[in-house]
C-alpha cells in the first residue's frame, strides 16, 4: 500500500492512541521531537482545527537549532525523495511541479538550490504545494536576498504551512 493512502484517521482516534503511536502519526509531519512531544502531551484535541493551532503555537517556540533539524528531513526543492515513507511520498506530491520542468529550469534550481545553502547553511524550504517549478525557482533567487535573520521567519513560516497541509493529510 502507498503510503501517502494511509489516513486521514480520525482526530478522536489520534487523541486515545497510545502516546508511542500518536507520535508516529505525527512524524511524517514534522520530525521536531519536541513539535511531537508538545503535541502528544497537549491531547486531546477533539477536531483538527484545534490540532492545527496547537501545532502553529508549538512551531512558534521551536528554536533555530530545533529548525534547522527538521529541515535536514527535507529533500531540496528539485530532487526527488525516494524512500516509501509517508513524508517522502507527500514530499513527492508537493513537489509535482518540478516533476516535468525543463531541463534549463531544473538546472538553475540546482544552482540556486546551491547557492542558497552556501549563503544559510540549509536547504531551501518553500510550500511547494500547487507551484510550478519556474515559481519556486523566482522565490529561491527572490529570498536569495535576504538577510539570514529574515530568511529564519520566511523558513518558520514555510514550515508552518507545509505542516498545516500534512496534518490535513493525516488527520480528520
Amino acid at each position: 500500500m502507498d503510503p501517502a493512502q494511509v489516513g486521514p484517521i480520525p482526530v478522536a482516534e489520534f487523541d486515545s492512541a497510545p502516546a508511542a503511536d500518536a507520535a508516529a502519526e505525527l512524524m511524517p509531519c514534522c520530525t521536531s521531537r519536541r513539535w511531537i512531544s508538545g503535541l502528544v502531551s497537549g491531547r486531546p484535541y477533539a477536531r483538527l482545527d484545534r490540532l492545527t493551532t496547537a501545532s502553529d503555537a508549538l512551531l512558534a517556540t521551536l528554536d533555530w537549532s530545533e529548525l534547522a533539524a527538521v529541515l535536514a528531513s527535507h529533500p531540496r526543492i528539485g530532487e526527488r525523495a525516494t524512500s516509501d515513507s509517508r513524508s517522502d511520498s507527500w514530499s513527492r506530491q508537493e513537489q509535482a511541479g518540478t516533476a516535468g520542468a525543463a531541463e534549463q529550469v531544473r538546472r538553475d534550481l540546482t544552482a540556486a538550490n546551491l547557492a542558497y545553502e552556501q549563503r544559510f547553511g540549509h536547504v531551501f524550504l518553500i510550500c511547494a504545494t500547487g507551484l510550478s517549478a519556474e515559481t519556486m525557482l523566482a522565490a529561491l533567487r527572490f529570498r536569495l536576498r535576504n538577510d539570514p535573520i529574515a530568511e529564519r521567519e520566511v523558513v518558520r513560516g514555510e514550515l508552518v504551512k507545509i505542516v498545516r497541509l500534512r496534518l490535513a493529510k493525516a488527520f480528520r
